[in-house]
Parts: C-alpha cells; sequence; structure tokens
C-alpha cells in the first residue's frame, strides 16, 4: 500500500460490474466482500494490498478498502464513508474492539482482542494472552499495513511480546508467504494464563491457532456445568482445556490427541491445576481409539466432548467431511449410556447449522440412538458476528442428551 505525505493511503477507483446490479444490495446491507467477477476494470491494473474507493455501475460511492487481484475476494471494505483511512483510522477501530471486549467479558487473561471482519478490520486477528500479544495478517491488504498496526498494537495494549503468526494456509490464496516470528520481546517463558480459574501455559508460537481455543471458552464453562461429576472423553483434546474444565466440576475425563507435544502439555497443565487424577492423557488417533472402544462393547461413558479441527476446507470437500463429522459422532454416540451427554462442535465455516444438525441426525439413525437437543450454541462473545457477513460465524456447538 502506498502513503502519501498527509498520512493518507493511495488507491484507485473501483468500478462494480453492471451485472452486479441485482447483488449489489449484499454490500449495501454491510456485506464487506467483493468478488473479483463483480469488478468492472481488468484487475491486473490493480497492486495487491492497494487502497481503493468503490462504487457501483452508476458512479454512486459505496465505500474505501483495500484490493487484490490475485484474489477470488478482491476488494474487502474498511469504511463506508470518505474519511481518510490512514494511521489515526486504525488506531480509533482497535481502540473500539478493545472497548468492546472490556464491556463484554472485562479484563481477561486471554481472549481475542480483534475479530477481523467482526470489528470491521478485515484480514487481521490480535489474540491477547496475558502480556502477550499474537497477530495474524491474512490477507495482503493487511500484511502491507503491517508496521502500522504492530506499531499501534504496541501503542494501544503496550504487551511486553509480540508474536506474528502468518503462517495460515489462507495467506497462500492471497499470495503471501507462511512464516512466524517474534518482533518484540521473547518466549523464553511461555505465557500463563487463567481460564475458567484454572492455570494454562500457552505456545504462541508452535501452539495450534494462536495457542489456544478462545472460541470455546464459553461453551466450556456452560458444558461443565450441566455434566456434572460423570465420566467422560475429550477427543481432540488439545491442551486440556475441555478436560480440566469438566474436571474442576468433579468429572474424571481422558483427553485423546495424536499430537505428543499436546499431550505433554496437557499433562502439564493437569499437574499445574492439581487435577491429574481426575484428568488423564493419551496419544491416540481418534479414530483408531473410539474404534478401540466401541468394538470392546461398552457404552458406559456420562458424556464425550467432540471437538475436531476442520475438516472442511473448502466448498468442494462438504460432502466427504460431512461423512466424516457423521462417522465420527456416530462412534461418539456408540459409547454413551442412555442419558449421556454429548458435546459436539464443528469449526467450519462450510459446515452450516442446518447441514450440521442434520449430519448429527444421520450420526444417530447410524448409531441406533435418538437424540435431544439441549443447547445450540457459537462462539465466544469476543468473536462477534456481522450480522450482514454469515461468514463470521463459524463455530457450531450443539449439547445433546443421548438416548
Amino acid at each position: 500500500m502506498y502513503s502519501c505525505a498527509d498520512g493518507r493511503f493511495r488507491g484507485d477507483d473501483v468500478v462494480l460490474d453492471k451485472a452486479h446490479l441485482k447483488r449489489s444490495r449484499r454490500i449495501l446491507n454491510g456485506h464487506l466482500w467483493i468478488f473479483s467477477n463483480e469488478i468492472a476494470e481488468n484487475l491486473k491494473n490493480f497492486v495487491p494490498g492497494s487502497q481503493v474507493q468503490v462504487y457501483d455501475h452508476r458512479g454512486t460511492f459505496l465505500g474505501q478498502g483495500y484490493i487484490n487481484p490475485s484474489s477470488l475476494i478482491s476488494v474487502r471494505l474498511l469504511s463506508r464513508d470518505r474519511d481518510p483511512v490512514d494511521r489515526e483510522f486504525f488506531k480509533k477501530r482497535i481502540l473500539s474492539a478493545v472497548r468492546l471486549r472490556s464491556d463484554l467479558i472485562g479484563d481477561r487473561d486471554a481472549c481475542r482482542i480483534i475479530f477481523s471482519e467482526g470489528d470491521y478490520l478485515p484480514g487481521l486477528i490480535v489474540d491477547k494472552y496475558g502480556s502477550c500479544v499474537v497477530i495474524q495478517f491474512l490477507t495482503a491488504g493487511m500484511d502491507a499495513l503491517r508496521e502500522t498496526i504492530v506499531g499501534l498494537i504496541d501503542e494501544v495494549l503496550r504487551p511486553e511480546t509480540i508474536v506474528l503468526r502468518n503462517d495460515s494456509r489462507s495467506r497462500l490464496l492471497e499470495g503471501l508467504p507462511l512464516y512466524k516470528e517474534t518482533v518484540k520481546g521473547t518466549l523464553d517463558v511461555l505465557p500463563v494464563i487463567r481460564d475458567d480459574g484454572m492455570i494454562f501455559e500457552v505456545d504462541p508460537l508452535e501452539g495450534q491457532k494462536t495457542g489456544f481455543f478462545l472460541d470455546q471458552v464459553e461453551n466450556r464453562k456452560a458444558f461443565k456445568n450441566i455434566a456434572g461429576p460423570g465420566r467422560g472423553l475429550d477427543l481432540f483434546c488439545y491442551t486440556g482445556a475441555w478436560s480440566l474444565s469438566l474436571a474442576s466440576g468433579g468429572a474424571r475425563v481422558t483427553g485423546i490427541d495424536v499430537s505428543e507435544r499436546a499431550v505433554d502439555q496437557a499433562t502439564k497443565n493437569a499437574e499445574r491445576n492439581a487435577l491429574q487424577d481426575r484428568a488423564q492423557f493419551i496419544k491416540y488417533d481418534v479414530f483408531d481409539y473410539l474404534k478401540k472402544e466401541v468394538h470392546s462393547g461398552k457404552a458406559d461413558y456420562d458424556f464425550i466432548v467432540c471437538d475436531p479441527p476442520a475438516f472442511v476446507k473448502s466448498a468442494s470437500k462438504v460432502r466427504e467431511a460431512v461423512r466424516a463429522y457423521t462417522d465420527l459422532n456416530a462412534a461418539c454416540m456408540r459409547l454413551i449410556r442412555p442419558g449421556g451427554l454429548l458435546s459436539s462442535s464443528s469449526c467450519s465455516y462450510h459446515m452450516k447449522k442446518e447441514m450440521f444438525l442434520e449430519m448429527l441426525l444421520s450420526a444417530a439413525k447410524d448409531a441406533g440412538r435418538s437424540l435431544r437437543l439441549v443447547a445450540m450454541r457459537s462462539q465466544a462473545m469476543d468473536h462477534p458476528v456481522l450480522l450482514a457477513m454469515p461468514e463470521t460465524e463459524y463455530l457450531k456447538c450443539a449439547f445433546l442428551v443421548v438416548d
């Protein structure tokens, strides 16, 4: 992105194609994405990451954003007005996001400070773990603003450590390299956070996502309150957040994960919280473990938590992913005693809510069980959903009674 002397970012005008007229209502209703086939000009004339002003085919101003001619989502809108999109603009947006978290969740050790389009800053993710901040630049437009954004995050949040986790595969779609970097401070001592009254060590540089699954924070607490002191499984347990939450409520939990590193960290987290007698962790492929348990003929778990990684990476892979979700959930249902509980999640946006519920019903049929839905939940409040953009609501978390 090119910076002018007055601090504004210089760009060109983009005119939406007349063929888009019927669909322009999506933009006018608050959606922030404009696709490559909706732009009249030759996209090769634009510099990736440069700022543009957007007009409809009549010349009516629609907003300002940044463009990437190499991406299917060519323009992402930042503003609906003509005010300068400069350093002060981004500072106001960041401060607004920080205030929202303060109002909604108070001063919490760990939270998502900025959630991309959910905070009107498409392509930017910022997570806080105590005095460590992790930033992700997911798009060419935001990547071009790296120095500005890092400087503002440092100014506003004043963290001891800043980590860039620019290793998301989505950057490849933007023509960006993958890398990880600590740009302030060190990680000689990993951050330790408190979540639901428990202590967790977080690895922002090598852990999954940015080091911790912040989007399930509220769901873990809610499920603990209904699961009680039973016996259960935590599948794809990662570093043990679900397991330890349930164990702190009196349950006995076995966490399963194929990653030895994750299992070791989960075990250490259990010891930190003096819960090693109630939460134990096993390195095992989840699908193989379930097959073994089903083969044993036992169906006596009081609850199972099934929180897998995203099986659906693109719309073209939905069918095969649904089959995997179905088989996985059916195996869980076969192992739960009648009247027991299943917490089943999907973090794949392409797995729509209706499709997710249909999958659960199909899994129940395969398992010879019936289901009662007692709660349908989504991501935590620090991951706000922009109603005009269903893409910003990605997490489905169902609490079910398995009969």
